[in-house]
């Protein structure tokens, strides 16, 4: 199970690990132009492109409601 600094993406429940602080990830993200936020596919690639972030290939995803490894609804 992923530990503190392992996350899921809200949208797309991709699995990552923020390599720096919350703080300076919303401040990347802020400082993009709005073409790079127009879906969260790019804000990831991006983050993990500038090393914020690494998304890991576990093929471990979660759904809409936060359940790992997804749900009947979903």
């Amino acid at each position: 199970m992923a530990n503190n600094h392992e996350h899921f993406a809200r949208h797309g429940g991709t699995h990552f690990r923020a390599n720096v602080s919350e703080q300076e990830i919303n401040e990347f993200v802020r400082s993009l132009p709005e073409g790079k936020k127009e879906s969260m596919y790019e804000v990831m690639k991006e983050l993990a492109a500038a090393g914020k972030i690494t998304l890991l290939n576990d093929g471990e995803f979660a759904d809409g409601e936060g359940r790992v490894g997804g749900s009947n609804e979903c």
